[in-house]
């Protein structure tokens, strides 16, 4: 990662830790590399609130740093480490970073509110010309906030994975890279992951494979910054996950990164019993823009719209005719889906400024997006929303709170529940978008993201079920 994000974030926290007039604060967060990573130790040891608690909160959080193995996620151990924080503390760094209080954000603890304040100083305005620069920026900081642990191959070590299998209940995780054709025949990557590879019983029982589409905008993010997540869904669900490194803009505008999502959708529906699951059971699912692929894509799969794929001409009469020859998906789970380009929601007012994603980010994004793109902005191909969604698959909608793209959620969420599809909606309270990301530093944020995958769970089995009694 670049030495200058962690270097900056350590520089932020000690100077507000310096301006705070009481006893000793943090102990020095500069040079990263001297600090050793006990995290199984650092987890178990609980703060003293007596008189010693802020000489102990320094050593807490030098304890949280990472080994020389952990450098590329140090990220992950310092805002982890925040979190040990008193909330006297946490509250008073908060003010000083001038971030947001609990009466402006009621349902955001303080660990949360400084995490956002932090990010608030940092930030830099995005610009289109600099998008390579932000893309490797991006890269590397979503990896350093993940949790090391998911990155450690279940087949390294088949010791420490039957010790896993034994005392949790989730599922040890392998992954593949693969390349696959990109909807111009030049190479994708794709993220395989299996579960249960050295366990005797089937992990997979639902037979069920999730295609993953990450977030950023359709510009930045790919594979590696949502690892996180996909390993998460596979341990706790036991489905494969097939997470997709689409093309992205600008230098290949909409609707290029449909286009990709469609043709990764085919090799899954060729390929799914190689991963153990059916192709009848393809569920989809992704963050951001790619939630808002995602809504796309399973529109474009039950009803694909003839008219709108022969405006790109040849290409995409070929792709509709692709549309035509593959199975249904059988569940999407959007999550703070990019649903409507066009409409402003009141959650554009509410939450526009001073989060993680605001209207410049937006604007620039948007702009990258529909460069020399050959459709107009109001089109099927574009907007989910606009296009027919009255046959799309049943679907399972998360919102953040705290998001300004939380209305168009609700927004689709209601045009599906009109067409009398199978709808549930849930809203992370108190978060930002894309709290994906902050889901191993923030423990209400962890626990949150468990609920979710256990609750899509639930909600995917119970559409096997009914499709089950259906047939019978």
């Amino acid at each position: 990662m670049p030495s200058s994000s962690i270097t900056s974030l350590n520089a932020l926290i000690n100077k507000a830790a310096a301006s705070l007039n009481s006893k000793p604060t943090l102990a020095p967060l500069e040079g990263v590399e001297r600090y050793q990573a006990h995290e199984n130790q650092a987890e178990a040891e609980h703060l003293n609130e007596g008189d010693n608690k802020y000489r102990l909160v320094g050593e807490k959080l030098a304890s949280l740093l990472p080994a020389n193995d952990y450098q590329q996620h140090a990220l992950h151990y310092v805002l982890k480490g925040l979190g040990y924080l008193p909330d006297t503390m946490l509250e008073a760094l908060v003010s000083y970073l001038e971030g947001p209080t609990a009466e402006q954000y009621p349902n955001a603890n303080a660990h949360l509110r400084l995490i956002i304040a932090v990010n608030g100083k940092l930030k830099t305005p995005l610009q289109l010309s600099k998008m390579q620069e932000l893309r490797k920026r991006f890269a590397a900081d979503a990896v350093a906030m993940q949790d090391p642990k998911v990155w450690q191959q279940a087949s390294s070590n088949k010791l420490a994975t039957l010790k896993l299998i034994n005392k949790s209940s989730e599922a040890a995780v392998n992954w593949q890279d693969k390349t696959i054709a990109n909807a111009d025949e030049g190479d994708m990557t794709i993220r395989c992951y299996q579960a249960g590879v050295h366990a005797k019983t089937n992990h997979n029982p639902d037979e069920t494979v999730m295609l993953f589409f990450h977030g950023g905008g359709f510009c930045i993010g790919d594979i590696d910054t949502h690892h996180e997540f996909c390993h998460r869904v596979c341990a706790q669900t036991g489905w494969a996950v097939v997470s997709v490194d689409y093309r992205l803009a600008p230098e290949h505008a909409a609707p290029a990164a449909l286009e990709d999502a469609i043709k990764a959708y085919a090799w899954l529906a060729d390929n799914s019993r190689s991963l153990g699951a059916s192709p009848s059971r393809i569920v989809l699912a992704g963050d951001s823009a790619g939630g808002g692929l995602s809504t796309l894509l399973a529109q474009q799969l039950t009803h694909p719209t003839k008219v709108a794929w022969s405006d790109l001409g040849v290409a995409g009469q070929q792709m509709y005719k692709l549309l035509q020859t593959l199975p249904a998906p059988l569940a999407q789970m959007p999550l703070y889906p990019v649903t409507d380009i066009e409409t402003d929601y009141p959650s554009w007012e509410l939450y526009g400024e001073g989060l993680l994603l605001d209207h410049a980010d937006i604007a620039v994004f948007d702009a990258a997006f529909m460069q020399n793109c050959p459709l107009p902005r109001e089109h099927v191909l574009i907007s989910p929303m606009i296009g027919d969604n009255s046959k799309v698959c049943p679907t399972y909608i998360v919102a953040s709170e705290l998001d300004v793209l939380r209305d168009e959620a609700f927004a689709y969420a209601d045009q599906l529940k009109a067409a009398d599809i199978a709808v549930e909606t849930y809203t992370v309270l108190g978060a930002p978008h894309g709290f994906m990301h902050l889901m191993s530093v923030h423990d209400g944020l962890e626990q949150e993201t468990r609920y979710i995958i256990n609750d899509f769970a639930r909600f995917v089995r119970e559409v096997i079920s009914a499709q089950s009694l259906l047939v019978a």
